[in-house]
């Protein structure tokens, strides 16, 4: 690599190199990605105001649903209770955004309304200030891979597909990192190294330890 190919700055979400008119710290299809996952959430025909059809058990899996009731029996589904939920891994983590985001006075929260107006609400904000997020927001890999994770988990249970396997990589520093092939993009806790996900799905299988 020569010095000019290594001053050219790079997407942190995928690692391709950045054009002249992105500068910050995303490239404009990661940056168009996450909008369209954002957009899937939101809406009363949206991935999560349709997880309450899979609340009774059996819908989404193959299995019987009961019906002929105006209420979802019980036992729920807890699986997918816990993504409905204020503090579950969909508004739960999109509201933190929104705070952070607050804080550098480029959105507001609103915890008023239902959890759909505000799933809706924090989607909406988000989505309004991708823009600057991808040019100044340092943390927008972390950002995007939590949008894809809870688009993915809500997209799985509305179609019944099974969660993807997890597979342990091997980082050249000895940490162990766990993917699935829907990862877009993960760290090193290690040693801080990020990669793209095309750079992890490079990466060889982590050797099994067995204990003595």
């Amino acid at each position: 690599m020569t010095l000019a190919e290594a001053a050219v700055p790079v997407c942190t979400i995928c690692n391709s190199g950045l054009f002249d008119d992105e500068p910050g710290y995303a490239c404009r299809p990661c940056i168009e990605r996450i909008d369209r996952q954002l957009r899937a959430l939101a809406g009363p025909e949206g991935l999560y105001a349709r997880l309450s059809a899979q609340l009774a058990p059996g819908a989404g899996d193959g299995g019987p649903t009961v019906s002929g009731s105006r209420t979802a029996p019980v036992p729920l589904r807890l699986s997918v209770l816990n993504l409905m939920t204020a503090g579950g891994p969909v508004l739960g983590p999109l509201e933190t955004w929104v705070r952070d985001w607050e804080a550098r006075g480029r959105a507001e929260l609103d915890e008023a309304g239902t959890l759909q107006h505000r799933l809706d609400h924090a989607v909406g904000t988000l989505r309004f200030n991708l823009a600057w997020a991808a040019g100044n927001h340092e943390a927008i890999d972390e950002f995007a891979r939590e949008v894809h994770l809870m688009w993915r988990a809500c997209e799985r249970q509305i179609t019944g597909e099974r969660p993807a396997r997890i597979v342990p990589v091997a980082c050249p520093c000895g940490q162990t990192i766990r993917i699935t092939l829907d990862t877009a993009g993960a760290r090193c806790v290690g040693c801080g190294e990020q990669y793209g996900h095309t750079e992890l799905m490079d990466l060889p299988l982590a050797e099994r330890r067995i204990a003595a």
